[in-house]
């Protein structure tokens, strides 16, 4: 058995109260409001931290397969636990693709090996072409929690038709990226001043936003559940805000990356700001915010995407389309958008884990007796930076190098496991030490 005292805790419903919580057969078994004065060998102290629940993410491309020099699912879940999330997705755009039955059980099954919870999302077409249905039905009864040919837009309209239909007899929700590929020509920013000063194409927003109208009313006459996966502009919210009032059954997530840059970041040809869908204007990045306020925009994902450093050293027009983010998305919303106001913890709290697994139809226990003890810890005194050369992911892609944030994941436990132990953190030392004492689990001090 083990007891965190005098945390701060963060938790649906409850944020900002002390409280102490018992961990015992990897389950919370009680939670105790207020300070405990009284400590005991089983206590460790967390006063000055905030405790959590582990995080879910509904958008992470694991690599693996041909692409391991990019990422493995075990760096990947690294990086997971290291950013706090104890829940994340695999996207199926893999190569090869996870279009088949035998493909995503193959993935599965790697990921049982890992400490943390991995669920496979499996492709919407055979080889995310576009063109005709994976088996569906076969990958859902071996563990796919929905469909996406994420990385392309769906171009048939018939093939989305059916496999909106499909999804809706199965129960099951399909992840669209909103993309008209020939609107957007893959340009490697969006249309606009940036564009234009670079002395290149962008793409516009009706390349998303022409699709998006076209899978709205595709949900309207099939009543199939529809995701739709990083938004990028204002009209979209404004699209998905009309969708949820006139009863439509969709949802949205937006990333970091889209919430805390612009276009301007890609001035310079800056090619590991380069993202797809691009970044967009500051009045775009204003009503992204305001979604994520007002619940039009249900939650956030990281749309981990990890790529060599040889590839996106390539130049702006050759380098792929991507960032990692795992073990940034925390930090920096609680950063720039909790500290300076944008956005009250409780919200950022829902859109990191409630509201992604409700998306997809599973259940979410949160800090409660009788759930299992997925936290992280949080320790808002350390002023930390972006450091790539830290990063647990075999990929280092990110366009936050140098980014000063309010606080660091010291720790991460999953099912009452350490997954992850921030090294000379002496609340975390601590920690580790009282669960290998306990035999609940051996601390990884380094992944």
């Amino acid at each position: 058995m083990l007891r965190l005292i005098n945390a701060r805790l963060g938790a649906s419903g409850e944020v900002g109260r002390i409280a102490s919580i018992t961990i015992e057969d990897g389950l919370v078994r009680e939670i105790r409001w207020g300070e405990s004065a009284d400590t005991t060998p089983s206590d460790v102290d967390l006063r000055g931290c905030w405790l959590f629940p582990g995080l879910f993410d509904l958008h992470t491309h694991l690599r693996d397969f041909e692409e391991s020099a990019k990422e493995t699912i075990h760096t990947a879940a690294g990086a997971a636990a290291h950013g706090g999330y104890t829940s994340i997705c695999a996207m199926p755009n893999t190569q090869p693709p996870i279009d088949t039955p035998e493909r995503l059980e193959h993935l599965l099954l790697k990921a049982e090996k890992e400490p943390i919870h991995i669920y496979a999302i499996g492709a919407l077409t055979q080889g995310r072409a576009g063109r005709r249905l994976t088996e569906m039905g076969l990958m859902q009864a071996k563990g796919a929690i929905a469909f996406s040919d994420d990385g392309d837009g769906v171009a048939d309209a018939a093939c989305m038709y059916h496999a909106l239909q499909y999804a809706r007899q199965l129960g099951s929700v399909i992840i669209a990226h909103e993309e008209d590929r020939g609107l957007s020509g893959q340009a490697p920013l969006a249309e606009g001043e940036v564009a234009y000063r670079l002395g290149m194409l962008g793409q516009p927003e009706v390349a998303e936003t022409a699709m998006l109208a076209r899978d709205l009313a595709l949900v309207a006459q099939t009543g199939a559940r529809l995701h739709v996966a990083h938004l990028s502009t204002a009209t979209s919210v404004a699209m998905i805000r009309a969708a949820k009032r006139a009863g439509l059954p969709v949802t949205a997530e937006v990333t970091p990356h889209h919430l805390l840059l612009t276009e301007d970041a890609c001035a310079g040809y800056a090619a590991l700001a380069k993202v797809n869908p691009p970044l967009r204007t500051e009045a775009d990045r204003a009503a992204l915010w305001e979604g994520l306020r007002d619940g039009t925009i249900d939650a956030v994902a990281t749309d981990h995407a990890p790529h060599t450093a040889a590839e996106k050293a390539r130049g702006f027009i050759d380098a792929p389309f991507g960032a990692v983010g795992l073990e940034t998305a925390f930090p920096l919303l609680f950063t720039y958008g909790v500290a300076t106001g944008l956005l009250p913890l409780a919200r950022l709290l829902d859109a990191l884990t409630v509201a992604p697994a409700r998306c997809l139809g599973l259940p979410f226990p949160g800090v409660q007796p009788g759930a299992p003890a997925d936290l992280f810890l949080y320790d808002p005194k350390i002023e930390s930076e972006v450091d790539p050369s830290t990063f647990l992911s075999r990929a280092t892609n990110t366009p936050f190098a140098g980014w000063r944030c309010q606080g660091q994941v010291i720790a991460t436990l999953c099912g009452g496991r350490m997954v992850y132990c921030q090294k000379d953190h002496a609340i975390a030392e601590a920690l580790a030490q009282h669960l290998g004492e306990a035999g609940v689990s051996t601390a990884r001090k380094a992944w």
